[in-house]
């Protein structure tokens, strides 16, 4: 028989390795866990941001925000989803928050920036008007082609430099076939005036998908250029037309419709 104090030694040797083998298994499976919980929380995120981007489609913009932003809580990677959430917010008519959205967007992925056209918009409705004439003349690297683009860099550069210089400053469109680009075109070069255009875009059929759009696009552009001009009462009365009468599945329906909305809460 062993004597006690052999015991003693033996299950001091014996013990530290039981323990060492003990802690390697639960280190491995707090790793396991771990990384199943972050999976987890990354999944709950995407379906959180999936959620809310159904929410934006569908219009409710409000709820979008909710979801967008439980989303990146629950996941600050997803970048994305502050980038949708920039969209409900200029929806909503807060053109300051939309901004700050965009911008945190941005400085993940500044490789971006020339697509993005949504944050001159709101840049325009902040109040940053400088720094919209910039996001336009960025964003026409990317997309020469575009009349929106020359016209809402036309509405920033007006409250810059002024009418004269803004239209001198115009950029030149000449290949945008959409109905009535041509004449909105013209309309904020100081060339043709708010009816032609309107008369340009009921010239498409009445009652069809192309004959709502032109009509929709020609009342916005209208009340945009009224906008520029100062004359409120006409800015009200085509984005009326536009936005209650004219309703279109487009993000711009949704950039007059916030408009508007600030026009009547001053009421």
């Amino acid at each position: 028989m062993r004597s006690p104090a052999l015991l003693v030694v033996c299950a001091l040797t014996v013990l530290p390795a039981f323990a060492d083998e003990r802690d390697d298994k639960l280190k491995a499976a707090l790793t396991e866990s771990e990384k199943a919980a972050a999976d987890a929380l990354t999944k709950a995120a995407l379906a959180r941001q999936r959620v809310g981007e159904i929410r934006l489609a569908l219009r409710d913009n409000a709820g979008a925000v909710k979801d967008l932003t439980k989303a990146v809580e629950l996941d600050s990677k997803l970048v994305a989803a502050i980038d949708r959430r920039g969209d409900a917010y200029l929806k909503l008519g807060k053109f300051t928050e939309a901004v700050a959205d965009y911008d945190a967007y941005l400085k993940a992925d500044p490789k971006f920036a020339p697509k993005h056209w949504r944050r001159g918009i709101a840049l325009y409705y902040a109040g940053k008007h400088a720094d919209g004439v910039k996001q336009f003349e960025l964003h026409k690297t990317d997309n020469p082609q575009d009349v929106e683009n020359a016209a809402w860099h036309y509405l920033c550069n007006v409250k810059v430099v002024g009418k004269e210089k803004a239209q001198k400053a115009l950029i030149d469109v000449t290949d945008d076939a959409r109905v009535p680009m041509a004449e909105i075109q013209k309309l904020f070069a100081g060339k043709l005036k708010p009816e032609d255009v309107l008369a340009a875009a009921e010239k498409t059929k009445d009652g069809t998908a192309a004959g709502t759009s032109a009509r929709f696009y020609a009342h916005l552009y209208v009340g945009l250029w009224y906008d520029a001009e100062g004359d409120e009462k006409k800015v009200r009365e085509h984005l009326s037309a536009a936005v209650e009468k004219y309703v279109v599945p487009d993000y711009m329906w949704d950039v007059g419709n916030a408009h508007l909305g600030t026009l009547k809460a001053k009421k």
